[in-house]
Formats: structure tokens, sequence, C-alpha cells
């Protein structure tokens, strides 16, 4: 058996339901690597210890989906932010709330603790990023800079820095001591979702949404590396412990880069979907992501991948040779290396008398008692012998494949595939939306009111059609009946299926062919007269990621972006969101400034058609805002985004 397990480089350590409603947060403890905090729309923070069945303990007080989950250095605190605003502090050992912070005005979207001190800096929707001391109400000072949502925080190794990361496409860093911004990094095309400080040298790493990892000198203010990390928006980025490589949890792999010069070392598939968050403990790296109301939890063998020598540059040349061993791999000559303090600030806990109106509606539900206190409340007794350290998570039998997982629960199971059709491209390179992919492995008995984006569910199929009936003496004659019957049943809407695609692939030929015949105004004039959204769809897609946005854009999408927020699937609605955010942030200032301009002297037809546009613009964005003030209670990843476009939308409301 151990020599079976020898050659798995990664295996999915377990799967479970860890909440009552869909997961919308999750955060490793980077310490030990063992332990899981995640939050839900259930208004709860869930903490668990991986490779363990059951909750430890489950954290109440947020009266709103929780957004955001963090642990503090030590793993003895836990912070959680939710869509209100509010970001609660927990003191694990003691089992109780330590602090509540009020200040934000919209979705807590990133948590960071302080290495040393006891603090805690939060970011929020509502473009603020501010400082905390945990033994005090109120927040120590407030960073104003970014125009749009900030999505990451990060503090230096020492302590003295804070980076920021945010959907505006820039990375900033402050200096703590002097609450002012040092510098700005701007060379990112798309928001930047994470970021991450080299262990010890003056080094950032930034992720992004437009696929690139860059590496930024912070001693000469200026970029190193820009890594090509894959076909998806970077989400998750993490230092090796010595700092001499970078992992990147991309899209079912794992991509190992070194830089000076760029290169990849290695990439591993693995089927972790889009990973949330990333632990390096005993040369294993754990990866953990969520989907509904599940999670699930994967390690990578890192004794296994390659993380020196690559042979691959920019992740597309090969060469035959490989690139030489640096003398000093961890780069420690070419810039300098954090100074941390010798002593660390203690955790100070606050008086039983202080916020006792949070301690009443706030509480630790503890359901494992045994295991609560090994973890959070070990014994104090002074021991000659060195600490016992957790082994590493064993690997699977080579032989336990998942078609014998799903054999063992599930017999004689119809499984079809159906292929996922891709509409040709209409610009060379750009992605085109695709049709949602059909999955006919299990079942819902209801369709509901939004379908997600990203699902593993298929929408209108029942199970029991695919399963046997109790055995009998005729159950050789009635399993192939069924079998029939369900075969008949799947290929019911196949050819409706064919239809579809067919005809959509008519349609962006025939855009694609105005659009190179004319321009992308009639292209999309084109779509918009075909009554399809998902012509439409694919259209906007491209004109988001390649910022192709013009005024004469506007008067034609925004009636379709009106339907897309309307629409039943989150893929729609994703896309009617961002692109409204688009046209605010770049015409808005135009629209408005234009309208309350005075009158010109003498004919200006120019000038009288710009007004004429923007006054359509304004009136149907008004409409779009009522409309986003109504769906922005909504819950989920798109009532985020409608929250979000609230806020970015608020000028209307005092404008002509």
């Amino acid at each position: 058996m151990a020599a079976a397990n020898t050659t798995k480089i990664s295996w999915r350590l377990q799967e479970f339901e860890a909440h009552s409603s869909p997961v919308s947060c999750l955060a490793l403890g980077k310490s030990s690597g063992r332990l899981l905090a995640t939050g839900g729309q259930d208004c709860r923070v869930n903490i668990w210890a991986l490779s363990k069945a059951n909750c430890i303990m489950s954290l109440t007080g947020h009266k709103s989906p929780v957004e955001c989950v963090q642990f503090n250095t030590s793993e003895e605190q836990v912070a959680a932010g939710s869509q209100s605003g509010s970001i609660r502090v927990w003191d694990l050992e003691a089992a109780k709330i330590l602090r509540t912070l009020m200040g934000h005005k919209a979705n807590i979207t990133s948590l960071g603790f302080h290495p040393y001190g006891d603090f805690l800096a939060s970011s929020s929707m509502d473009t603020n990023i501010k400082l905390w001391d945990v033994r005090r109400k109120g927040y120590v000072f407030r960073y104003k800079g970014h125009t749009q949502a900030v999505r990451s925080l990060a503090f230096s190794p020492d302590g003295k820095w804070l980076a920021s990361a945010s959907d505006d496409s820039t990375v900033k860093l402050w200096d703590l001591n002097q609450g002012k911004m040092i510098t700005e990094f701007k060379s990112h095309t798309a928001a930047v979702n994470i970021i991450q400080f080299h262990p010890n040298e003056y080094l950032l790493a930034s992720g992004s949404s437009d696929r690139t990892i860059k590496l930024w000198d912070l001693e000469k203010f200026t970029m190193i590396g820009s890594l090509e990390a894959d076909t998806t928006p970077v989400r998750s980025v993490f230092f090796s412990s010595d700092g001499s490589c970078l992992y990147s949890g991309a899209t079912d792999c794992l991509r190992i880069f070194g830089w000076e010069p760029d290169r990849c070392f290695d990439v591993v598939p693995v089927g972790w979907g889009k990973v949330s968050d990333l632990a390096v403990c005993n040369q294993q790296l754990i990866g953990v992501s969520h989907q509904l109301s599940s999670v699930s939890s994967y390690v990578v063998d890192l004794k296994r991948v390659k993380k020196s020598g690559g042979s691959v540059i920019q992740g597309i040349i090969q060469d035959n040779q490989p690139l030489a061993e640096p003398k000093d791999p961890k780069g420690s000559a070419l810039r300098r290396n954090y100074e941390r303090p010798t002593t660390t600030c203690s955790s100070q806990r606050r008086s039983p008398s202080e916020d006792e109106a949070d301690e009443k509606v706030s509480s630790a539900e503890i359901h494992n008692a045994e295991d609560f206190k090994e973890i959070f409340q070990p014994k104090n007794a002074i021991s000659r012998t060195p600490p016992r350290t957790s082994e590493p998570f064993p690997a699977p039998p080579e032989d336990a494949s998942v078609c014998e997982t799903l054999n063992s629960h599930v017999t004689k199971q119809v499984c079809v595939c159906v292929c996922v059709f891709k509409a040709p491209p209409l610009a060379s390179s750009t992605p085109v939306q695709r049709v949602e992919p059909i999955n006919l492995v299990t079942a819902v008995k209801s369709k509901p009111k939004i379908i997600p984006s990203s699902r593993n569910e298929p929408i209108g199929l029942n199970v029991a059609d695919f399963l046997p009936v109790s055995s009998s003496k005729h159950e050789t004659m009635r399993d192939v009946v069924i079998d029939e019957e369900s075969l008949s049943q799947l290929k019911k809407g196949h050819d409706t299926m064919c239809v579809m695609l067919r005809s959509r692939h008519k349609n962006l030929e025939t855009v694609r062919s105005v659009w190179a015949r004319e321009d992308i105004k009639s292209a999309l004039a084109a779509a918009v007269s075909m009554n399809d959204l998902s012509i439409v769809v694919d259209i906007l897609n491209i004109i988001n990621l390649q910022s192709l946005w013009k005024l004469d854009l506007c008067t034609t999408i925004l009636p379709q972006i009106d339907q897309l927020l309307h629409s039943k699937y989150e893929s729609y609605i994703q896309t009617g969101c961002t692109s409204l955010k688009l046209i605010m942030k770049h015409f808005w200032m135009l629209i408005s400034d234009t309208l309350k301009a005075t009158p010109s002297v003498g004919v200006d037809i120019t000038r009288e058609e710009r007004h004429q546009k923007c006054r359509a613009c304004c009136k149907q964005l008004k409409n779009l805002s009522h409309l986003v003030k109504n769906k922005a209670a909504q819950v989920g990843r798109h009532g985020s985004a409608f929250r979000e476009l609230q806020l970015l939308m608020a000028p209307l409301d005092d404008s002509l």
C-alpha cells in the first residue's frame, strides 16, 4: 500500500456539507495548515479540522451573510466580515466574541491580521481600507485612494506596510507609521484579486483577472516579472516557505513559477475547480474550494513537484536545455530582507463587562468538545520533549479510482456525454461564452429562481429515472426496460439541443461577418435584432474583455442590459452587471457634464447629437438604477454585484 501511495502527486482529501445554505467564503490557517474557517449565507462561521468530518464549533452573531473570514497568525482568533459591513472577531480558545467592529458601509471583501500587533485591516466595496485595534472600538486609520472595490489585503512580514489590490486594476502600498500611500502599481489590465508578500525579500506578487501574476520589487518599486498563469483569472497565490518559488492555484491545476527569469517549473492537474485558498504544511500543499453548500479539500505532494530548474519561459516557449540553477536560489543578494521585531505583542482579551450586548447575541456552539480542547485548549504543562508535529496526510491507494467509488454507491447508472459547443471567436484569440454544459449524473427536483453559472447539478431531471427498481425474480428484464426508458428520456431533448446549437452557431457567424465587414456598432445592432440574449451575452463578453466601449454602443445596449438583469441565469446577470459597471465608469462623467453644460451659440450638429445620446443614456440608466436598488437585497454572487452597482450608481440620484 505504501508503494502505491508514493506515486500519487495530488488527491482529494475530503468533501463535506459545511453549511445549511451556500458557502460564500473560506480561509485556511497558514501556521498549521490544518484549520479551516468557512462563512455562509446562513450568517454563521464554522471552524473545521481538516480530514475530520465534524464541525468543531459554529460561531453565531452576524445578522447578514458572511462574506469574508480570516485567521490571525497564531490561529487563536478568527475574524469575519458580513454583507452589512460589520466585522466580528472571536477568541477561539475562550469560545466567545472578542470584538464587534462597525464602520464600513458595504460588503466586507477582505481581512488581514497584523503579524505582530493586535491590529486588523479590512476592506470593503465602499473602496475604503480601515485599520482597527482589536482591543478598542473604532478604527485607528482609514486609507482612501482606490476608486473601486478592494479585493485583497496583506501585511508585510515585518508589519510596517500594508498592500491592497482592487477592481480598479491597481495595487497600492501603504506605510502604516505615516498613514499614507508609498507607491501604486498600475501594470495590470483588469481587476487584481490577490496579493502576497515574499516571506523574506522585498518582493510582492499580485494575481489578476487579466490572467497574469506580476512580481514587484519593493526597493525600486518596479515590476521584475509577469507570469502567464492560466486561461482563467488568478485568484490564489502562495509563496513557498523558503521563498524559492510561487504557487498559483488555477482552475483544476496547480502551477509552480520561478522568476528572474520568468518560468513555469511544473503544472500539476488537480480537480479542485476554482480553488479559494492555499496553505503549505509538511511538504504538502493544501487547497480548498467550495460549491454551493459543500467544501472540498485537496492535497498536493510537493516532494513530487518540480520547484527549480524549469525549462518553460513565460509559460509558452519550451527549451530543450533546462535553465541553470542560480547560485543563491533565494535571491538574498538581489534585494533586502525584512527585519522582523525580536518580540511580539501578546494578545489582550477584553474584560467580561465589555460589549455585553454582543455577547448576548453572539455565541460559539461547540459541536466537538474533544477536538476543541485538543486544538484550542491544550495542556500548558512543561514538557522536555519537542512538541509532536502533525503527520502528513496519507495518499489514497493508487487503484481507488473515481469510477470504482461511484460504482460502490450507484449501480447500473446511465451515463451520457454531451459535448460542449463553443462558437467561433469574433476576434482573434478572444473567447466567446459557451453554452452551459449539461451534466446528466445527478438531478434536482425543482428549478431554482437563479440558475448558478457554475453548478454540478443538472436542471429538470429526476435521478429516480436512472436507477433500478427493487430486486425481484425478473430483475434482469426490468433492468433492460429501465435502461431503455432512461435512454429514451435522455434522447428527448437531444434534437432540440442540436437545433438550438446550430441556430446559435449560424447567428454568431452572421454577427462575426457583420463585424468584419462594417464595425462593432453594426455587429451589436445585428445581435440585438436577432432577439437572442445568448448572442448579446457573447458579444458583450468580448466588448468587456477588450474594453471596446463607445458612447454610441450605450444607447443600443442599455435596454438589453435591463433584460439581462431580469434573467434567471447567473452568468447573464453577471455579464449585465459588468457591462453596466464599465458604462458608469467610462461614460457617466461625460453624460453628466454634457447634460449640465450651458447651450452653445450657433449650430453644432455634433454637440446636439452627443447631447441627445447622453439624455437617452441618462434616462435608461435611471431606470436601471431603480432595478439595481430593488435587487440589492438578494443573496449570493449576483446580490453582491447588485450592491456594488448600487454604490456606483449613487450619483444618478442627484443628476438632472
